[in-house]
């Protein structure tokens, strides 16, 4: 006789898993236009008294190419098809779709940065993740480059706790020790998403040290 099957916490039933794609798939779509609303509007996602720190310019280069190929595919795709309305007009609306994406995400990582404010700090990565740590749980901040396999997860155990580490082309160069474990929320749902306690934070910043000059009032008024 087969025992039943048992679902552990680290496995999300086929249900969880799609309703928490569909979501994140929502708050990406909306977060494509919001971003896109902020450029236009010049208004960056970081707190009055705050700083903001990008952790694009590794990817720009690429998106921006991605983006080129899009916008250029548009046009020819719609030469090919034009004779036949019931193909043509699917594939201009795919098409308007997805280099509407790729601008929105462009502008997600250039509206929504890093941020170094009074409350504390705000790790982003492009459309989903926001991950806010306070003050009071920051015991000291560094420069610290490190690069780690390709694929490696966001979430790692270590020897004095779990450690979060947002990479950018594998790389980190600043790191966040805390003074205590942290509870953090990752999009989608465990075991590379939902909530876990850290004791480490590691993150890209384009301007490492721009980073640290803004972190350091803050740091010594919570002395």
């Amino acid at each position: 006789m087969t025992a039943p099957t048992r679902t552990t916490p680290d496995a999300p039933t086929r249900t969880a898993r799609a309703l928490s794609f569909l979501h994140r798939a929502l708050i990406a779509e909306l977060r494509v236009y919001s971003s896109i609303g902020r450029a236009i509007a010049r208004r960056p996602a970081v707190p009055p008294g705050g700083t903001g720190i990008a952790y694009h310019q590794p990817v720009m280069t690429v998106l921006i190419i991605f983006i080129v190929l899009s916008a250029l595919e548009i046009p020819i795709l719609d030469l090919i098809v034009h004779p036949w309305p019931a193909v043509r007009i699917p594939i201009l609306i795919l098409g308007i779709w997805g280099l509407t994406w790729m601008i929105g995400l462009l502008c997600a990582m250039l509206m929504r940065p890093h941020a170094v404010g009074p409350d504390g700090v705000r790790i982003r990565s492009g459309l989903e993740v926001d991950v806010a740590v306070a003050w009071d749980d920051v015991a000291s901040v560094a420069i610290a480059k490190r690069v780690d396999q390709p694929k490696r997860p966001r979430i790692t155990s270590t020897e004095e706790g779990a450690e979060y580490a947002e990479r950018m082309q594998d790389e980190t160069n600043i790191e966040i020790e805390l003074e205590r474990p942290v509870s953090i929320r990752l999009p989608g749902l465990r075991p590379k998403g939902g909530r876990h306690e850290v004791t480490r934070i590691r993150l890209w910043a384009d301007d490492p040290h721009a980073f640290l000059a803004a972190a350091r009032p803050f740091l010594l008024a919570s002395d």
